[in-house]
């Protein structure tokens, strides 16, 4: 983007408005602004680590593969009972996959569901196949007691609510396992930290827990593919964390894994969620659609144009080719129109996310999660607010119909003032993610590839509740708080900016083009596993209130995250 020429606001350079560099010299600078990306190698005693290089900067990956599953005893040695707590949209999954994955290994291995008493997901654990009966399924408490490693896959408020309870409940010299870095940024924000008798270690996939499933089971043809995972060491009082971390991420079926930290990860991704991967593209399809259609445009043509266009031709292009080849896919005229929304929407998207990322960072994000978790039961005297629905509107309903006529394998058009608002957040997000010091891994994952390949798919599939409601708590939480966010200053600043012809910012299409990150999105097309998902409704891989009868395919999509790019642990 153009270099501000305002000295007295030099300091906030990398994200300020050109518009806006004279108020920012008002407010103090933000921490961390173009800070470094961090050193992240590793050291591993049982596993194969790699070198790759994105944009310039080295980073280490392991390859998975089921070819692995024999290393899997030496990487878990001293661990008899892998515990996986709670049943919602990652238990279910990392739990079938690590016993197919050990049994396969032929390790004894124990791996074993704890619930609360009278969890009604006891039912759905025994339809997997854990049971009081083999020792497989029980009490929570009784089983983070009995397990070495833990695998707390709780709700984030949940866990906030019950973190001293379980650490007390650990035994010394065991492992916790988390998917998501969230317990750490609300042990920060209160000045705690983790037990120091306990190993404490991260695998994040980079996908919904349903979709971790699905691709385990179709990669058992071609060797495992499926989805990536990041790994972080927070603390190893044995020596034994890594190996332990990369064994769970190589058992999960994870083709790539990389290394982040415990910090990093539940910044970006919570900050991801409520962005380009969940919130913001809903945002954006509700604004879009409203547009179109007030401009005149048929309904059923505006929702193509918007949602399916997005889901569909755009993150196909995107995810096998990069977002360059959606520009230079466009006629001059057509290119002209995405310059024109991409420069308007820019740094409206990077206002929001800018904003989003630091009440992540400083809590304020975390704190609000827990909160909204403790208001879905009566308390006080007030009723209690579970999450209501959220695709009930007109739009929702045209999509519905556009669905029930689609052609297999159509995906949509590709209009350039969508494609143009569409990368414009896309490379916001890109931005805000690189000044904060994370790596080129976790920014092309919480950017670009788990949105395309993870999470659009669901929503080309079934509409926006799909993608949204077969992720987390912390997710859909984020995802109904944030989506009004990027709907009202599109069309507040955004699109009024093209109404008045004002003139397009050359230096932002510039930058878009030399942007480093397009070869660094190649690095990971290059490596892409070429496994396809079909997103059927009523399989065991989706949540089963969103489960149907009649089946979803979305043809021809390789529905994972891309090598070594590549979270949700939504």
């Amino acid at each position: 983007m153009a270099a501000p020429t305002s000295s007295a606001a030099s300091t906030l350079a990398p994200f300020a408005h050109p518009k806006t560099l004279a108020a920012a010299a008002m407010v103090a600078a933000p921490a961390k602004v173009g800070a470094a990306m961090p050193s992240l190698d590793f050291d591993t005693a049982v596993f194969n680590k790699e070198k790759v290089s994105l944009a310039g900067h080295e980073e280490y990956i392991v390859r998975g593969g089921r070819n692995l599953f024999p290393l899997l005893p030496e990487a878990f040695k001293g661990v008899k009972q892998i515990g996986v707590i709670g049943w919602g949209s990652q238990g279910p999954a990392q739990a079938q996959n690590l016993r197919d994955s050990l049994v396969e290994a032929k390790s004894d291995i124990v791996v074993k569901i704890g619930l609360r008493k009278g969890s009604k997901s006891f039912e759905e654990a025994r339809g997997a196949g854990f049971t009081e009966e083999n020792g497989t399924l029980g009490d929570i408490w009784e089983t983070v007691s009995g397990s070495d490693l833990v695998l707390l896959l709780i709700s984030d408020s949940a866990q906030a609510d019950n973190y001293e309870k379980i650490f007390s409940h650990m035994k010394p010299n065991s492992i916790l396992g988390l998917s998501h870095g969230f317990l750490l940024g609300h042990l920060q924000s209160h000045g705690l930290d983790f037990p120091k008798n306990i190993s404490v270690v991260a695998v994040c996939p980079k996908g919904m827990g349903p979709s971790v499933r699905r691709l385990y089971v179709q990669g058992k043809e071609v060797n495992g593919a499926g989805i990536n995972a990041s790994f972080a060491v927070h603390q190893d009082v044995d020596g034994r964390a890594t190996d332990v971390a990369l064994g769970w991420s190589v058992a999960l079926g994870s083709p790539f894994t990389f290394a982040t930290t415990l910090e990093q990860e539940y910044k970006s991704d919570i900050f991801g969620e409520r962005g380009i991967l969940l919130g913001a593209v809903h945002g954006i399809v509700e604004a879009l659609f409203r547009r179109y259609t007030e401009q005149g445009m048929d309904e059923e043509l505006a929702y193509k144009s918007t949602v399916e266009g997005i889901t569909g031709i755009i993150s196909k292009t995107i995810s096998k080719k990069g977002m360059l080849e959606v520009y230079n896919s466009l006629s001059e005229e057509g290119k002209k129109e995405f310059n024109k929304a991409y420069s308007a929407s820019f740094y409206p998207c990077m206002d929001i996310l800018y904003e989003c990322y630091e009440d992540v960072a400083s809590g304020s994000e975390i704190r609000s999660v827990v909160l909204a978790g403790r208001r879905f039961y009566d308390k006080e005297g007030l009723p209690a607010f579970p999450m209501g629905k959220i695709d009930q509107t007109r739009m929702w309903k045209v999509g519905e119909k556009v669905r029930s006529t689609r052609p297999d394998g159509d995906l949509g058009p590709l209009h350039p003032f969508t494609a143009g608002v569409y990368v414009a957040l896309m490379m916001a997000q890109i931005e805000v993610l690189r000044k904060k010091g994370h790596s080129y891994s976790e920014i092309i994952n919480e950017s670009v590839i788990e949105s395309v390949d993870s999470l659009n798919p669901f929503m080309h599939a079934r509409g926006v509740a799909f993608m949204v409601d077969n992720c987390s708590t912390t997710a859909r939480l984020g995802s109904r708080k944030w989506a009004p966010r990027f709907d009202y200053i599109l069309t507040q600043q955004a699109f009024v900016t093209v109404d008045k012809d004002e003139p397009i910012n050359q230096d932002l299409i510039s930058n878009f083009m030399s942007d480093p990150v397009h070869g660094a999105i190649e690095v990971c097309a290059e490596l892409r596993p070429t496994v396809d998902i079909s997103v059927t409704a009523d399989a065991d891989f989706v949540r089963p209130e969103l489960r149907q009868s009649r089946e979803l395919v979305f043809d021809g999509w390789t529905f994972m995250d891309c090598n070594v790019c590549v979270r949700l642990a939504v």
